[in-house]
């Protein structure tokens, strides 16, 4: 896939985060593909990570994720972002939170995402997820 072509994939990927649509997330990835988010176990198949997508649109019901930039890894793609939401959903503590990290894809045959390996500060992300308004 050239350069252009992978941004506009990015590009595309980070809209489908915003749809509020798990399954046009997981369309991203090839029938067989992984998301791996730090140090969970990976969803593999476009089910598991529709799964792991409807997670983040339900508890970040007003959820925007942007693409920040890409940049080649040898044959990776590292895909950065950030999310903005807030924690609205069942449960939800209605903190709004701000968290960047990437996204470590491995594109197949295809033009799809065969692997992803996803990283954000897991700490950052918690504290503010629970931050009172004197943490703020």
């Amino acid at each position: 896939m050239t350069s252009d072509k992978l941004t506009q994939f990015a590009k595309r990927y980070a809209e489908a985060w915003c749809s509020h649509n798990p399954e046009r997330v997981a369309a991203f990835f090839g029938e067989n593909g992984s998301l791996k988010v730090n140090d969970e176990e990976p969803a593999i198949g476009r089910m598991a990570i529709a799964e792991i997508a409807h997670g983040f649109v339900r508890d970040f019901p007003d959820m925007i994720v942007t693409f920040d930039k890409l940049e080649m890894r040898g044959d990776l793609a590292a895909f950065h972002w950030t999310l903005v939401g807030t924690n609205a959903g069942p449960g939800g503590t209605g903190n709004r939170v701000r968290t960047s990290g990437y996204e470590l894809w491995k594109i197949d045959n295809d033009g799809l995402i065969a692997q992803s390996e996803g990283y954000f500060d897991s700490a950052e992300y918690e504290r503010q997820l629970k931050a009172t308004e004197c943490d703020k």
